[in-house]
């Protein structure tokens, strides 16, 4: 009896989950704000009603460091109710499945699954029997799940591709709305950013007519930080250390970010494609200028069904698309834990250096 209880003890203690370190600041938590346009109630992508985001987090010692995360418009058969959507390139070294449909029928039937580069195909296949396997679905012999991706090889054995079916499935089944969970989390454990670690970011605006746009990205790019316009990561240089310390080869260069811009405006596929090219330029205020290597994609959708606003009347989302990207890629910088991984380590911000360059180019408020 008393062995019994001692393994029950045991097996309990090991599968309570480590204590957690404490949270680490978003952008709005200090203070600063990106534009004038108000956030929503939670400043995320799920503010838009009915959207979902789950994450899987799949992480092994320090060899593997990576995930999936996936975006639900609604909660309902998306093949059999598909979204408004379209697709953005801003610089295409990269791989999104399901691209070429989207912006040939402007709509999306599938979840959207971001996870790392090599994954692309086991996500794609895990998506597609997910779908198929939907009650009245039965007879359905062609989907379009829409995979997006990072290489998060630095940080993670990419070349194990270590997702499974059972991971994309727990992402899609798992996704909830409220509050997102951000930085190292989900298809954000092995990215880097900017030169310290990035990850999942979230924001979102609200316009005067109701209308709400919300932005999650994965962030796994090159170039120099800038938050709110200071230039932060000029005097913090970088927080990336290949296996062997600084000068060693195998340094991440370049990257890519997955921007998914989310919306309940009635727009329609073009007015989508216009919305989500204004997301370039929170990614470009953000500091990236789309590296040569660098696969820049975003991926726009509306849940609304109603006939499209007129063109003049979308200056406030545009303006809302980039102010939102912009602070999303900050948040997955500033909630992103450090990683130490397969070739280095990536730090994550350091946030008492940042507070004070922020204070000190003015953008901090007075406490």
């Amino acid at each position: 009896m008393r062995t019994r209880l001692a393994l029950a003890l045991l097996v309990s203690v090991a599968m309570s989950p480590a204590r957690a370190d404490p949270p680490r600041p978003r952008l709005r938590d200090w203070g600063i704000a990106i534009g004038a346009l108000p956030p929503g109630p939670l400043d995320a992508i799920t503010d838009v009603p009915g959207v979902r985001v789950g994450h899987v987090t799949v992480a092994r010692g320090t060899a593997v460091n990576t995930g999936v995360t996936a975006i639900l418009p609604h909660e309902r058969n998306l093949f059999r109710d598909k979204v408004r959507a379209a697709i953005v390139i801003g610089n295409a070294f990269g791989k999104l499945a399901g691209a070429l449909q989207v912006n040939e029928l402007g709509e999306i039937e599938s979840p959207i699954i971001l996870t790392c580069t090599l994954c692309v195909g086991k996500a794609w296949d895990a998506t597609a029997g997910y779908l198929l396997g939907l009650p009245g679905n039965e007879d359905v012999r062609s989907v379009n799940p829409v995979i997006g991706e990072t290489n998060d090889g630095f940080l993670s054995d990419i070349r194990s591709r270590p997702i499974g079916e059972a991971d994309v499935l727990r992402a899609i089944r798992e996704a909830h709305p409220g509050a997102v969970d951000e930085g190292s989390v989900g298809a954000g454990r092995g990215t880097t950013a900017l030169g310290w670690k990035g990850g999942i970011g979230t924001a979102s605006r609200r316009l005067d007519s109701g209308v709400t746009l919300g932005i999650l990205v994965q962030s796994n790019f090159g170039g120099t930080l800038t938050i709110a316009g200071a230039p932060i990561g000029r005097a913090l240089g970088t927080g990336i250390t290949p296996v062997g310390g600084p000068g060693r080869p195998g340094k991440p260069s370049g990257g890519s970010i997955m921007i998914v811009a989310a919306t309940d405006a009635a727009v329609d596929h073009r007015q989508l494609e216009r919305i989500a090219r204004r997301t370039l330029i929170g990614l470009g205020r953000a500091g990236s200028a789309m590296d040569h290597g660098s696969g820049d994609f975003v991926i726009a959708f509306t849940t609304s069904h109603q006939p499209p606003i007129a063109d003049d009347a979308l200056n406030p989302v545009f303006q809302a698309a980039a102010d939102a990207t912009e602070e999303a890629i900050v948040n997955s910088l500033l909630r992103a834990q450090t990683v130490r991984g397969a070739r280095g380590t990536a730090e994550a911000l350091p946030l008492d250096r940042v507070r004070q360059l922020l204070a000190d180019h003015r953008v901090l408020p007075a406490s």
